[in-house]
Parts: structure tokens; C-alpha cells; sequence
């Protein structure tokens, strides 16, 4: 029993022999490195692996990585948006396939922003993966824009090459091919603009809170056409064919007036100049017969006119000469206090409160993104420390080893 202990103690003691200085400082850089991949790789919560087959420690991966997230790239990607746009202002498209110089140079200019647009999605699906993953570049909507924009130039290249080669062939300068017009799909072009928003994150907040406020909108769009109803319903009950009647020339079918308003046969209302003019119907009504009250559809769209606050001063007065001011300022004073003061307010009202809840959320995205960041660094910082402390520890023992020998 004595003897089976002292072997033992004797394993034990040369298992705990210190290992060489540089194998055991190999082991620990190898150890560092690892837990700093796994760190990134688990609060960053990139995919495992790309398109199947790249890893995280692919050396191509890496790089695309690296180079996706590094600033500058993402200023030269905002850069060629903008100049991408200032080509597209200046194209000047020109009847039945004419075209000029200037155009040429802007089609060549064209194929260097696909080329420099279609690298950028490359190495972000190549980074990011492409659909599996949850936060796959697919994924995000601003960037499932910006893959579809990118798809539809790269095919609508490859077409326009196709039936070049196939016109050349034939002898045709139509430019198409099959009943199929290639400029249908370059038009897609103009959404290149669009690709703004997945790089600047201000324009992100501002289409997120129109978007979260689509129903709430609607809800104020049934309110506002219940308010057009009721006064269209209202306008007709008080002032049906009171937009009719005008001054004409006695004797003859002339108007005497060269701005026509409305005028009344007897009341409150405007009356004609006397042994001049005399009050007549068939008058078609102001705005060449648009604005009346002689049915529901007309009476709505007078209502729309009026609560959008354009040239309700106008129909006020009109409706005054036709039968006096009594009824007309009660019904369109309320109507513009209640239907536009109020009621069309709300949509700002809406959208505000949407864009506040916007502007948080991003905030607080950006608060806990940098304290991730912050939280990486310490760690990183942390375990280079207690690297360095482990091998300050084991440089004396082996130098008095070395002095030993």
C-alpha cells in the first residue's frame, strides 16, 4: 500500500513539471486567440458558416468581414450612391433610341457603379451569409432593396447584351427582342436612389415610423371620410342647385360679367345690376360646374376641396351670392375648424409620436451596440493581461533552470 502511494505522488509531481517557456507561451496565444474569435463570433451572433461551406475562420470570410464593417467602405458605398444619383439626373433620355455623347459616357459610367454595387453585396452575403442564418443579408428589408435593385442591373445588362448580339446579327436596331423592350427594366434604375436608406441610419428612422404609423393613418382616414360624408350629406340638403344661376345681358344668352360668380333671385343673396343685367339659371357654376352641391360625388369632392384649406375662401363667397351668409360661414367656418384644424392634424400628430418611438429605438440600438463594443474591448484587454501576467510568472523559473544547467 506505501509503495502504490508513493508512485502515485511520484505521476503526480511529473505531470505537474512546468512545461517549456515557449510551448507553454504558444499554448496560451493559441488560448487568447480562440476565446477572443468566440467572443466576437457570439456577440457579434454572425453564422457559423456562408453559403454552406465558409467558416469563421475562413481567411476569405475574415477579410470580408473586415472589410464590410470598415467605415471607409461604407462612405465610398454612400459616395457612388450620391454621384450614382447626379448620373441619373443628368441622363437625358431621347426619342426612338437617340442618343448623344454625354449619354454614352454615363451608360459607361452606369456599368462601373453595377460592377462596384454588385462587389458590395458580394462580400456582404459572403460576410453575413445569404438567407439561413437569422441575421443573414438577406434578412434585413433595406437590404433585400438593395439585392433585388442589384439583380434586376445585372439582368437587365445581360438582356440588353443578348439582344445586342441578336439586332447584329439580324440587321435590327430596334433594340428588342421578342416584343420584349429592355428599357422597361432600366427604368428600374431610378430605385438606386432608394439604397441611401440602408446606409444612413437617420433615413431608417424616418421610413420606419411611416411605416409602423400606416394603421394608425388609416384610422384617421375613416375618421376624415365620416366628416366628408356628414357635410357632403349636409351640403346637400342646404344649397342643391344654388350654384346655377348668374347675370346675363337682358334679351340675350351672354354673361355680363367676365369672372361669372353666382347671384340670387330674391333674398340675402347677390344681386344684378339693375336695367343692365337680370339673374338667369343654366350657368354651368364656378370652376366650370366642379364645384357644386348637386349630388353626393360633387358635394364630396367640394368638401375635400374645402377641408384642404384650397380656395375655401371662394366657395364661401360664392355660396354668400347664392343665397346670402347665413347658413354658408356656420357650415364652413365648422367645417374648417373640425375637418382640417382637427382632424388632419392628427396625421401629424401620428406620425410624430411614431417618429419619437423611432428615434428611441435607434437610440437605445446604438447604446447597447456601443456598450457591446466596450464590453468586447474589456474582455479583449482582460484576457491580453492575464496573458502577459502568466508569462511574466513563468520567465523566472525557467531562467533559474537555465542558470542551473
Amino acid at each position: 500500500i506505501d509503495a502504490a502511494r508513493q508512485a502515485k505522488a511520484a505521476q503526480s509531481m511529473s505531470t505537474t513539471e512546468p512545461l517549456p517557456v515557449g510551448s507553454l507561451s504558444q499554448k496560451k496565444r493559441q488560448q487568447y486567440a480562440k476565446s477572443k474569435k468566440q467572443g466576437g463570433s457570439s456577440t457579434n451572433n454572425r453564422p457559423t458558416r456562408a453559403l454552406f461551406c465558409l467558416s469563421l475562420n475562413n481567411p476569405i470570410r475574415r477579410a470580408c468581414i473586415s472589410i464590410v464593417e470598415w467605415k471607409p467602405f461604407d462612405i465610398f458605398i454612400l459616395v457612388a450612391i450620391f454621384a450614382n444619383c447626379v448620373a441619373l439626373a443628368v441622363y437625358i433620355p431621347f426619342p426612338e433610341d437617340d442618343s448623344n455623347s454625354t449619354n454614352h459616357n454615363l451608360e459607361t459610367v452606369e456599368y462601373a457603379f453595377l460592377i462596384v454595387f454588385t462587389i458590395e453585396t458580394f462580400l456582404k452575403i459572403v460576410a453575413y451569409g445569404l438567407v439561413m442564418h437569422p441575421n443573414a443579408y438577406v434578412r434585413n428589408g433595406w437590404n433585400l432593396l438593395d439585392f433585388v435593385i442589384v439583380i434586376v442591373g445585372l439582368f437587365s445588362v445581360a438582356l440588353e447584351q443578348l439582344t445586342t448580339k441578336e439586332a447584329e446579327g439580324e440587321n435590327h436596331s430596334s433594340g428588342k427582342s421578342g416584343g420584349f423592350d429592355v428599357k422597361a427594366l432600366r427604368a428600374f434604375r431610378v430605385l438606386r436612389p432608394l439604397r441611401l436608406v440602408s446606409g444612413v441610419p437617420s433615413l431608417q428612422v424616418v421610413l420606419n415610423s411611416i411605416i409602423k404609423a400606416m394603421v394608425p393613418l388609416l384610422h384617421i382616414a375613416l375618421l376624415v371620410l365620416f366628416v366628408i360624408i356628414i357635410y357632403a350629406i349636409i351640403g346637400l340638403e342646404l344649397f342643391v342647385g344654388k350654384m346655377h344661376k348668374s347675370c346675363y345681358f337682358i334679351g340675350t344668352d351672354l354673361l355680363s360679367e367676365e369672372e361669372s360668380a353666382p347671384c340670387a333671385f330674391s333674398g340675402n343673396g347677390r344681386v344684378c345690376p339693375v336695367n343692365v343685367s337680370e339673374c338667369r339659371t343654366g350657368w354651368a357654376g364656378p370652376n366650370g360646374g366642379i364645384t357644386n352641391f348637386d349630388n353626393f360625388a360633387f358635394a364630396m369632392l367640394t368638401v375635400f376641396q374645402c377641408i384642404t384649406m384650397e380656395g375655401w375662401t371662394d366657395v364661401l363667397y360664392w355660396m354668400n351670392d347664392a343665397i346670402g351668409c347665413e347658413w354658408p360661414w356656420v357650415y364652413f367656418v365648422s367645417l374648417i375648424i373640425l375637418g382640417s384644424f382637427f382632424v388632419l392634424n392628427l396625421v401629424l400628430g401620428v406620425l410624430s409620436g411614431e417618429f419619437s418611438k423611432e428615434r428611441e429605438k435607434a437610440k437605445a440600438r446604438g447604446d447597447f451596440q456601443k456598450l457591446r463594443e466596450k464590453q468586447q474591448l474589456e474582455e479583449d484587454l482582460k484576457g491580453y493581461l492575464d496573458w502577459i501576467t502568466q508569462a511574466e510568472d513563468i520567465d523566472p523559473e525557467n531562467e533559474e533552470e537555465g542558470d542551473e544547467e
